[in-house]
């Protein structure tokens, strides 16, 4: 009644918005509250909405009318992990989000693209492979203004990454950083919130980031805090030690005295699937006293990195030019194959969690002699070489230079579906933003990069029942900005950007897969970003409307 009460007060003062640019009307409306949807109109004037209406209010004459009839009319969602760096330098069309109504994309897994030194740069430049490009900034900042200067279709945001900051100023061995160092990394991650960041990311299962220690994650933690930021994380540990490794997020939050966020939340490994219900119950714990613990996920039972997760991290120690040569000593490979039959002690080994080679399958390579085997398992290469599993990984890293981009076979699909109707569970692809052309073509990808929302409201909403319409549009919506400190996108609000989705619930789905993953997703129709149509009737318009979208302590934030 609130709602309606605001919009019949809007409508007095037309003289505002007496011929607004764009009419959405004949849809049901979705909020992003996760209120009951109602048929309706919402209209938009240059970059904002100005007026929504229930059907039966006389909407204002719009120079644009879109009829909506028999659709959802949402907020944008919002990809709450995204590895859109380079694929949106590569193509500003976010074309495997847009066509699933992604309106933002959240980036900075750990490692973010910026700040950055002279030797980082020319590490980023080197480790370039199928995208490539000069690096002309130096801070996070500078790198999404030149996103946004260049054009693209989605809005972009980024947490500052813990291991870059990291890296910045000690590099990435196993040390830990002195006083000095640690103030150093604390004021990075400050100067990135002032920039606009919207809080400190950290990926604990992989060198360098497992060697920061508790206390070192704490004090950039809150540098992020103290400027209004969160602290979100791909935990230490998602199999054997999840409860410790959740444990040791809560004790993140806590000390820091910001909010925490657990990256695609899973139990990885047969023997872990059994652990949901104490996953669980450890959040809504720290939930229940007061701490503002969330989760996001994406909606598959693979998981996609490296070969590098199959490997024990001592070996990695340094970068990847000094795991490599490790690994050509003959008695430190003997040594890593062992290794890599049997777990990790607190660390993952995802070779093991997958639980045979056939469950590993390779994706991304950059030497063109070996792009040969994309599509393969690791057991299949390991056959055509008539090497071990273990001997082949290593092989491969070798030649091609890289982790060597690659797909885990780790959960239950039983546990996937049930979380994704947790309420306090947001949705993010941990993949990259690309097209089923051009230079995307020369390697292949996750599934999850042109589906993860689409299988979400097409499967798990529509088809399975595991979620209602309303909570899971909340939960793209709404809520992740809510949680990023966003207050003026997430929600259809007068007054708010203009970044609204036109889908079809009765046929939105996904059809990429893991055999054939760069496909579009279909049901979404159009999609307004900054009041600027980059979606039309499904296609893209190639209009370049994408912002930067800058966290809560942007401009306030001082060094």
């Amino acid at each position: 009644m609130v709602r309606l009460t605001t919009v019949a007060l809007l409508l007095v003062s037309t003289a505002a918005f007496a011929r607004p640019d764009v009419l959405i009307s004949g849809g049901t409306i979705y909020d992003g509250s996760g209120d009951a949807p109602y048929p309706g109109w919402v209209a938009i004037e240059g970059d904002r909405i100005v007026a929504l209406g229930k059907a039966g209010t006389a909407p204002p004459s719009a120079a644009k009318v879109i009829d909506a009839t028999g659709k959802a009319v949402s907020p944008g969602f919002v990809n709450m992990l995204s590895w859109a760096t380079e694929s949106l330098i590569a193509d500003g069309r976010g074309l495997s989000d847009i066509t699933q109504g992604v309106t933002l994309e959240v980036m900075g897994e750990g490692n973010s693209m910026g700040p950055l030194n002279s030797a980082m740069k020319a590490q980023m430049v080197k480790d370039q492979a199928d995208i490539t490009y000069p690096v002309t900034w130096t801070t996070l900042g500078e790198y999404l203004t030149f996103l946004e200067k260049k054009g693209i279709a989605p809005n972009v945001a980024s947490f500052v990454g813990a291991t870059t900051v990291r890296v910045h100023e000690i590099g990435e061995g196993d040390v830990d950083p002195s006083p000095a160092q640690l103030a150093a990394m604390q004021k990075l991650v400050r100067q990135a919130m002032n920039e606009g960041a919207m809080g400190v990311g950290s990926s604990l299962i992989y060198a360098p980031a497992f060697f920061a220690e508790t206390p070192e994650l704490i004090a950039l933690a809150k540098a992020s805090a103290d400027c209004g930021g969160m602290y979100i994380s791909h935990i230490r540990n998602e199999s054997d030690h999840i409860d410790t490794a959740i444990a040791e997020l809560i004790e993140i939050s806590k000390a820091s005295g910001g909010p925490a966020e657990i990256y695609h939340l899973k139990q990885a490994g047969k023997e872990n699937w059994g652990k949901l219900d104490a996953v669980i119950a450890q959040v809504e714990a720290a939930r229940a006293a007061g701490q503002r613990i969330t989760a996001d996920m994406y909606t598959y039972t693979a998981g996609a990195t490296g070969l590098d997760a199959s490997m024990p991290l001592w070996v990695q120690a340094g970068g990847t030019d000094a795991w490599i040569a490790r690994l050509k000593d003959p008695a430190t490979r003997a040594k890593v194959a062992s290794e890599m039959k049997k777990p990790f002690p607190g660390q993952e080994n995802l070779l093991l969690a997958a639980g045979s080679p056939d469950k590993v399958l390779l994706i991304g390579f950059k030497n063109p002699a070996l792009k040969k085997y994309t599509g393969m398992t690791l057991a299949q290469v390991a056959k055509l070489r008539g090497t071990s599993p273990e001997d082949t990984a290593i092989d491969l890293v070798i030649e091609d230079g890289t982790r060597v981009g690659t797909v885990y076979f780790l959960m239950d699909e039983a546990n996937v579906a049930r979380q994704t109707g947790l309420p306090w569970v947001a949705f993010g692809s941990d993949a990259e933003a690309p097209a089923p052309e051009g230079v995307f073509l020369l390697s292949s990808t996750h599934p999850r990069a042109y589906g993860n929302v689409s299988r979400l409201l097409g499967k798990y909403v529509r088809e399975e029942n595991k979620a209602t319409l309303p909570d899971a549009i909340r939960r793209l919506t709404s809520f992740p900005a809510t949680n990023l400190g966003i207050t003026d996108r997430g929600l259809l609000k007068a007054g708010n950007y203009a970044d609204v989705v036109v889908f079809d619930p009765a046929t939105i789905i996904d059809h990429a897969t893991y055999e054939k993953p760069q496909q579009l997703s279909t049901g979404v129709d159009q999609v307004f970003v900054n009041g600027v149509q980059v979606l039309k009737d499904g296609k893209p318009t190639g209009k370049a409307a994408g912002r930067f979208v800058k966290g809560p302590g942007a401009g306030k934030c001082a060094s």
